[in-house]
């Protein structure tokens, strides 16, 4: 790891763990591995656009319907923001920089978008992560009738309760919930951002090493699933670093020893496998 990447990970790591960690720039510093042109400057043009953005919506106090209309008519319908299918193939889609420079991403960049521009205006946006689809709620989760949502990969535009329904339907299966509304925090936000980063490298083995460092800064969130050292782990083996590899899931087996003894044991087997290859 060369001394930018390092430095990026120990700001990313320390935002984190901050009291307000800041969304756009987790966002940004984590796009650094991703992007390896993506420098302090590039961030700091990130950041300074999303200010422009905020400053171009009309001030003044609204209803979280009206601040809802004023994001989609800005950011939407005047600036272009919206999503496609083929977002889904390009990493891009996932790093923040890029979609403000492309202004296309998956959901839930487009919805970082959206939040952080409103978050700059005042408006009372959050992201909202429905199952399979973000989405943004403006005004309070818990008011009757629940926030008005706005999906940005539509452009904005704002979701009937029977849409946003029929969204989590055919995700899961099952019914949208109360709870599902619930305001995404920004460490939740970005350890499914990095998610969606793992699962795009996994369907291409080529992309090994963006699933690695996906994992790794994952790991660097201050609460994540355990799984994440297994997972990391294997991703090192298949690298080559057998050695560190067989370590980590030593480790990990004995996280899990107390609760699943046969998984563990199954673990340190792969671990004995790894070393065994150095052979």
């Amino acid at each position: 790891m060369d001394d930018d990447s390092a430095k990026y990970r120990d700001w990313f790591a320390e935002e984190a763990r901050s009291e307000r960690p800041d969304l756009a720039l987790l966002c940004l510093l984590l796009a650094t591995a991703g992007d390896p042109a993506l420098d302090d400057a590039g961030i700091d043009a990130a950041q300074i656009e999303l200010d422009r953005l905020a400053g171009l919506l009309p001030y003044g106090p609204k209803t979280p319907r009206e601040w809802a209309g004023a994001l989609a008519d800005l950011l939407g319908r005047e600036c272009g923001f919206h999503g496609t299918s083929g977002e889904y193939r390009r990493l891009g889609a996932s790093l923040l920089h890029q979609v403000l420079e492309r202004r296309r991403g998956l959901p839930i960049l487009l919805s970082v978008v959206w939040v952080e521009v409103a978050r700059r205006a005042g408006a009372p946006a959050y992201g909202v992560a429905l199952p399979g689809h973000f989405v943004v709620g403006f005004g309070d989760p818990g008011a009757p009738g629940g926030p008005v949502l706005a999906d940005p990969f539509a452009g904005g535009g704002p979701l009937t309760g029977n849409e946003a329904e029929l969204l989590v339907m055919d995700a899961t299966g099952a019914p949208l919930e109360p709870s599902m509304l619930t305001p995404a925090s920004p460490l939740d936000v970005v350890l499914r951002i990095l998610g969606n980063i793992r699962a795009w490298a996994a369907a291409r083995p080529e992309q090994s090493a963006a699933a690695l460092w996906a994992v790794e800064f994952s790991l660097l969130l201050p609460s994540h699933p355990a799984r994440l050292r297994y997972e990391h782990a294997q991703l090192l083996v298949q690298r080559g670093d057998f050695l560190t590899g067989a370590a980590e899931l030593e480790a990990y087996a004995e996280v899990v020893q107390p609760v699943e003894p046969a998984t563990a044991e199954a673990v340190r087997g792969r671990a004995r496998a790894a070393r065994a290859m150095l052979n």
